[in-house]
């Protein structure tokens, strides 16, 4: 999980703003500005808002560093560098659940309104300037923020609709899962791909009509002017700071009375039908304990397959943080809710298709990273996942272990369950498929695959006798 101090990596999803790169020096987070970047830089660290919003944990700490930690720009020195601070783990939009992605939208208004008040703009409005530290979202797009100039509108709001607004009316206002729409496309989806959704009576739905047909109107009528005259156009009709500040506030009470609380899905319910006994719960439980704190504590924890939080909030107490991965996105929405509540802050859910995890996308597919290259940890957790992926899936088992001890710092350790072919839950997977499909799902051919890619450290049965645990050291 550590690099090479002298490494100096380029952020792929900052190459769009030349005035301001990002930059990975270890483990340390750094953007280069660019003069008039470094200008908008000194001005912000003298207003209200900007350091009472990092103060309270909103915007992410910053602060000045030497500018000859990054390479030059185009041989020109860079005017400033900054030291942000390091977010535990990277996540992309489409793998939020909806509550997560509105509170995103939330805060982000919330920014923008203090902004707007003391002067200051947001010249993005994307929901990739947001991140997490477990359920408590933070603005980390620092080189954003600009001086605002009276009679512009709020130039971010385009890209606020296509990435955070529009996936919200999506889901809300039609029960349709916005994550496969925003992996698809990385600047969001575009409001003539939803207008078709959106017709008849369905035009007078809360936000609808203003953000998505008029937008979109708006956006066709002005295709063929320049934003020079279009920002003449309206400062000459008397658009000025105030009608901005009341468009944020409009779309944030819009985005406030937007919800979705889908039906009980089949893994909703997962802890009570899975099977579990008391006793097989209580050893697992204790199992999981002993591997997490067999060695030093661990930075991070992958949770595969959480499901309701259970072992996410055992591993909490014992790493810094964990990232707990459920394909169910109303799984992990009710987990997100009940997180929040608890005031849990070291867990971060996610929604992930452990058969199909998120590819690299946007520019030569590495504007934003796959997960897998994001994930590296300490721990990882698969706890009852296996069969799902080897049978349900028909995932080859030898693949699936190389994909768990690839996700698995070296040194660290995995953790997995393998359910015996005679368990119910692996039989019923079974009966969906053909006789002999899957003859290498053993549990010595299991051992074996485990045994070559790192030293099985323990194992134990289950009380039920057709699970059993193991902890695996990978490259030990």
């Amino acid at each position: 999980m550590t690099t090479t101090p002298a490494e100096v990596r380029p952020e792929p999803a900052s190459f769009r703003d030349p005035a301001n790169r990002v930059f990975h020096v270890g483990e340390e987070v750094l953007r280069g500005l660019d003069p008039q970047a470094a200008g908008h830089w000194r001005a912000l660290t003298g207003t209200a808002f900007f350091p009472a919003l990092v103060a309270a944990g909103k915007i992410c700490a910053t602060e000045d560093a030497p500018p000859a930690l990054v390479p030059a720009a185009a041989g020109a020195p860079w005017a400033a560098v900054l030291r942000h601070e390091r977010i535990p783990f990277v996540s992309h939009p489409y793998e939020w659940s909806f509550t997560m992605l509105r509170d995103a939208a939330l805060l982000h208004l919330e920014i923008l309104r203090a902004a707007l008040a003391d002067g200051f703009t947001t010249k993005d409005g994307s929901a990739y300037n947001l991140q997490w530290r477990g359920t408590d979202p933070v603005f980390i797009d620092i080189g954003s923020f600009e001086p605002v100039r009276d009679g512009e509108p709020w130039a971010g709001y385009r890209q606020f609709c296509q990435t955070v607004l529009y996936p919200l009316l999506l889901t809300a206002h039609l029960g349709v899962d916005f994550q496969p729409w925003l992996r698809a496309r990385v600047d969001g989806i575009e409001a003539d791909q939803l207008r078709p959704l959106f017709g008849g009576a369905r035009r007078l739905r809360a936000g609808v009509l203003t953000h998505l047909h008029l937008h979109g109107a708006m956006q066709q009528h002005n295709a063929s002017a320049s934003t020079t005259d279009v920002k003449a156009q309206l400062r000459a009709a008397g658009f000025n700071r105030e009608l901005v500040l009341a468009t944020v506030r409009g779309i944030e009470r819009l985005v406030r009375k937007l919800e979705h609380r889908p039906s009980v899905s089949h893994w909703s319910d997962y802890q009570r039908t899975c099977g579990y006994s008391a006793q097989d719960r209580a050893a697992k439980e204790r199992f999981v304990t002993a591997a997490l704190t067999a060695g030093a504590r661990p930075r991070r924890v992958l949770d595969l397959g959480a499901n309701d939080g259970r072992y996410s909030r055992l591993a909490a107490e014992h790493a810094d943080h964990v990232v707990a991965v459920e394909q169910d996105p109303a799984v992990v929405d009710e987990l997100y809710r009940t997180l929040r509540a608890e005031g849990q802050r070291r867990i971060l859910p996610l929604v992930l298709d452990l058969a199909d995890p998120s590819p690299g996308g946007g520019w030569r597919g590495v504007e934003r990273a796959g997960f897998t290259q994001r994930a590296s940890a300490d721990a990882v957790l698969a706890l009852a996942v296996v069969h799902h992926l080897a049978i349900g899936r028909n995932v080859p088992l030898p693949d699936v272990i190389d994909w768990l001890a690839g996700l698995t710092a070296p040194g660290g350790a995995v953790v997995v369950e393998f359910v015996h072919p005679e368990d119910p839950m692996a039989q019923r997977l079974l009966a969906n498929k053909p006789d002999g499909l899957f003859p290498d799902y053993r549990r010595d051919a299991f051992e074996r695959l485990l045994a070559a890619r790192g030293r099985i450290a323990d194992r134990l049965e289950l009380p039920s006798g057709t699970r059993t645990l193991y902890r695996t050291v990978v490259g030990g």
